[in-house]
């Protein structure tokens, strides 16, 4: 038996997710994920930090436009509340001065709230700071902790409650236009008939496109470390605010009272099932000693996960003009989570031929800054 639907989903994660959920309200709607669990991969190791002054401009007006829906979720979306008080500090060494006042004065044109803080009260706000290390800084008061789980949950139920399904174990082994549809087959065997084929695959995104015959975009993944370390003997981190490089060679936050870190590395990678590399986690270790008093005598815990990204690291969403009916969501790099509601959004009207909401078009973002023509 054929399965029809308007919109085939391919990936459940932060990308595919939110995007569903906005479509079911208005079509019908099948998510299918090759693995056995929703959020394996980038959406289950996310930092799950909301910083607006993080990424580039696109990004950073996404991430704006996704506060309204952090701060007030739809009635029954999540048993608490999404976002956490944590704030982020952007620290400069000798010789990145520069680099700390573009972020700031980027971030204060899109309309973030930054206050330049200085050397001294960076150390009073996190104390483990080096007073040899650090020479400035600037606060983002606004910065949040996500609640991701809480988050991506809250889009898969309330996908299933608006009469959509997503479905586990489901990869996608081939896809061909026929007609005015595509035609879908599963790993079962299942085949399903689509008028629109979204890509969400993240890091398989473009093997998704190969797999239909669709000329792929470029898009790029990159491996990022993460670990979880001792908080110093005596401290209590949970207060201090994330902190990142002004050149992003490293980050910290506090987690669960015990302190997550990562050397923002990019290590160009296939896409795989991300596993750390031990010398990463030394960089790690040494990069963040270099700035702060963290005596590390073990390490409690490591990860890695991809992070994909297009050429010009905005995110690639609409439709492939060679291609009627297949529609990119991909390329959101390490800002998946952060944008995930406007993002979702945007992709639902666009892929229903609609207008850009206007609260993110008032933000300026267009349709052609996210269109995968762009990249051709």
């Amino acid at each position: 038996m054929v399965e029809r639907v308007d919109f085939l989903v391919v990936g459940s994660g932060i990308a595919g997710a939110p995007a569903a959920y906005e479509l079911a309200a208005k079509a019908k709607v099948l998510v299918v994920e090759r693995e056995g669990a929703h959020g394996v991969h980038t959406t289950g190791r996310s930092a799950a930090l909301y910083s607006a002054a993080y990424g580039n401009a696109a990004i950073r007006a996404l991430t704006l436009a996704s506060r309204p829906f952090y701060d007030a979720p739809p009635p029954g979306f999540a048993d608490y509340p999404l976002l956490t008080p944590r704030g982020c500090l952007y620290i400069a060494t000798a010789g990145q001065e520069a680099a700390l006042a573009a972020i700031e004065a980027e971030a204060v044109a899109s309309g973030v709230t930054m206050r330049r803080v200085g050397a001294a009260a960076a150390r009073e706000i996190c104390p483990i700071l080096k007073d040899a290390y650090l020479v400035d800084a600037t606060h983002e008061p606004d910065a949040m902790d996500i609640d991701v789980q809480a988050l991506h949950h809250g889009y898969l139920r309330g996908l299933k409650t608006r009469g959509g399904e997503a479905r586990l174990d489901a990869e996608v082994t081939g896809l061909a236009r026929v007609g005015d549809v595509w035609v879908a087959t599963l790993g079962d065997g299942t085949t399903v008939e689509a008028g629109t084929v979204i890509d969400a695959a993240g890091a398989w995104a473009d093997h998704v496109a190969g797999l239909a015959g669709v000329q792929q975009i470029g898009l790029a993944p990159k491996r990022r470390t993460a670990l979880i370390l001792e908080a110093p003997p005596g401290t209590e981190p949970g207060p201090w605010p994330a902190v990142i490089d002004a050149d992003e060679q490293f980050y910290f936050k506090p987690e669960a009272g015990r302190i997550l870190a990562s050397p923002a590395d990019e290590t160009p990678s296939a896409p795989c099932d991300a596993q750390p590399d031990e010398w990463d986690i030394a960089v790690c270790v040494d990069r963040i000693q270099q700035a702060a008093e963290l005596p590390v005598r073990r390490v409690l815990r490591s990860w890695a996960g991809l992070r994909t990204f297009a050429p010009d690291r905005s995110p690639v969403i609409g439709y492939d003009v060679a291609a009627p009916g297949f529609f990119w969501l991909a390329g959101q790099g390490g800002y998946g989570v952060q944008t995930a509601p406007a993002a979702g959004r945007v992709a639902a009207a666009l892929a229903l031929g609609e207008a850009i909401p206007a609260d993110v078009a008032a933000l300026g973002v267009t349709a052609a800054m996210l269109a995968p023509g762009r990249l051709r």
